[in-house]
C-alpha cells in the first residue's frame, strides 16, 4: 500500500490541478452559470467517466502505445479540434435563457441526461493530452517495491483516486456557478457576453491543440 504522506501530497497535487482553468472545468463553470448545477453535474458524470477509462487505458499499458503511435494521436487530436471548434460555434449561437423559462430547462436537463453526459464523456476523451498526463504524472507516485502492489494496480489505485478528486471538484464548481443562475438568467446581456467567452475559449484550444505538433507532457 501507498505511504500516507504519498497519498497526501498526490491528492494535495491532484486537488489543485482540477481547480486549475482547463477544458473540463471551464465547460462544467459557464454550463451551470447559465442553465443550473444539474447541467454541470450531468457533465461532470461524463468527464469522470472518460477519467476512468484513461486510469484503465494506462494501468493496462494501452497509453504507452497511443504516446508511441503519432498517427493514433494525430487522430485523437484532430478529433479533439473538430469537436471543441463544434462547442465554439454552440457558444456563440447560445441564446439568453430568461429566468421564467429556469424550469424547463431543469425538466430538459433531466430528460437530456445521457445527452449531457456523452458531452462530458466526448470532451474528456476528445483531448489526448489527458492520457499523456496521466502516463507522465501517475507513475510518480508508485513504487517499485516488491513487498507493494503490482504497478499497474498502483496506476489504477491513483488514477480512480484522481477522478473521485475531480468530481468533487467539478461538483463544487457546479454548485458555486449554480448560485449565478438567477443572477443572471434575467440579464441577456451578461449571458451573451459569457457565451461569448466561452466561444473564445474553445476556439483558443482548438487553436492550440491544432498547432501543437507534438506529444504533450502536460
Amino acid at each position: 500500500m501507498l505511504s500516507i504522506e504519498t497519498l497526501v501530497t498526490f491528492i494535495s497535487i491532484s486537488t489543485f490541478l482540477c481547480f486549475l482553468p482547463g477544458p473540463d472545468n471551464l465547460l462544467v463553470l459557464s454550463q451551470s452559470a447559465i442553465n443550473g448545477c444539474k447541467y454541470g453535474i450531468l457533465i461532470t458524470i461524463g468527464l469522470c467517466i472518460g477519467l476512468v477509462i484513461h486510469t484503465f487505458l494506462v494501468s493496462l499499458g494501452i497509453a504507452a502505445i497511443i504516446q508511441a503511435n503519432t498517427l493514433a494521436f494525430e487522430i485523437i487530436r484532430l478529433l479533439g479540434v473538430f469537436y471543441l471548434t463544434y462547442l465554439a460555434w454552440g457558444a456563440f449561437k447560445a441564446k439568453p435563457i430568461h429566468l421564467k423559462s429556469n424550469t424547463k430547462s431543469n425538466t430538459k436537463s433531466f430528460n437530456d441526461t445521457k445527452k449531457l453526459i456523452k458531452k462530458g464523456l466526448f470532451m474528456n476523451l476528445s483531448n489526448p493530452k489527458v492520457i499523456i498526463f496521466f502516463l507522465a504524472f501517475l507513475p510518480q507516485f508508485t513504487t517499485d517495491n516488491t513487498i507493494a502492489i503490482p504497478v499497474s494496480l498502483q496506476l489504477l489505485y491513483l488514477g480512480l483516486i484522481f477522478v473521485v478528486i475531480a468530481f468533487t471538484v467539478f461538483t463544487f464548481i457546479s454548485y458555486l456557478s449554480g448560485f449565478l443562475n438567477k443572477m443572471i438568467s434575467s440579464k441577456p446581456s451578461v449571458q451573451t457576453i459569457l457565451n461569448r467567452i466561452t466561444s473564445l475559449i474553445f476556439i483558443a484550444l482548438a487553436i492550440n491543440l491544432c498547432i501543437d505538433q507534438r506529444l504533450p507532457i502536460v
